[in-house]
């Protein structure tokens, strides 16, 4: 198994799905300020993915372009986490999605940075600059949101037990990681870890609001096993190039 490539699968398939997620809510904003906030973080994402899956093609050897990667793959062949395929709901829902992600994402990028790939060390430090940004906005979105109105509060509340069981995946590991960590390439989880559930707390006791108890945690799409959403996403994402294979801007 080529360890890099699918780790870089990973990562830019986390970029790529969210960045489309986000996408959806170009025009239907709840304020215009929001809507192009919000449409400029997909774009810094789809532009993470970009560079992440440009050099997972380089990685693997095969030809395949960035292009090829994110718009010619079935279902089982992509490999982000089952959180960010989640569906918008309301706005709630979004930013409660962004935030969970943005406060993996930041350490994950600071991480990264030191890392003994030069090339990957380099997309993360630029990918770093916007996340801070991500994290800022999605974090004072959640806290204006918890301790908000009732019905603001409730309705962030319900997105965050609805999301939460998602969030353990986010730290998955396995053979991939064990041999990228042993060559200095990515490093522990456990200290990811440790550094997003303290960011998550300290957010969360500001919104006011409650980390579910229940325990449950679902994983599957870091080994490929996606729920129902994928698909609609995919159907969606690469209809221009099933429907007119090989086209070009």
């Amino acid at each position: 198994m080529n360890t890099l490539f699918e780790y870089l699968v990973r990562l830019g398939d986390d970029s790529l799905i969210l960045g489309h997620r986000l996408s959806e809510w170009c025009g239907h904003g709840p304020i215009l300020e929001e809507d192009i906030a919000m449409t400029n973080i997909a774009l810094d994402l789809v532009g993470q993915a970009t560079s992440i899956l440009k050099y997972a093609g380089e990685v693997e050897g095969k030809g395949r372009s960035e292009d090829d990667i994110a718009f010619l793959r079935y279902e089982r062949e992509y490999k982000n986490a089952l959180l960010v395929e989640q569906p918008n709901d309301d706005f709630g829902v979004t930013m409660m999605r962004q935030f969970l992600f943005d406060a993996f994402r930041k350490p994950l990028f600071e991480q990264l940075t030191q890392s003994s790939d030069e090339q990957l060390a380099a997309i993360a430090e630029k990918s770093l600059k916007e996340t801070k940004y991500h994290l800022k906005h999605s974090a004072e979105w959640v806290i204006r949101l918890g301790d908000g109105t009732d019905e603001s509060h409730d309705r962030v509340q319900s997105a965050l037990n609805d999301l939460w069981r998602y969030t353990d995946e986010l730290f998955f590991t396995d053979e991939v990681d064990a041999d990228l960590e042993a060559k200095g390439i990515i490093f522990s989880s456990e200290e990811l870890k440790a550094s997003w559930s303290e960011m998550v707390k300290n957010v969360l006791n500001q919104a006011t609001l409650t980390i579910p108890d229940n325990g449950w945690q679902h994983d599957g799409g870091r080994r490929g096993l996606h729920s129902e959403h994928l698909g609609y996403i995919l159907a969606e994402l690469q209809y221009m190039q099933r429907a007119y294979p090989g086209m070009e801007w």
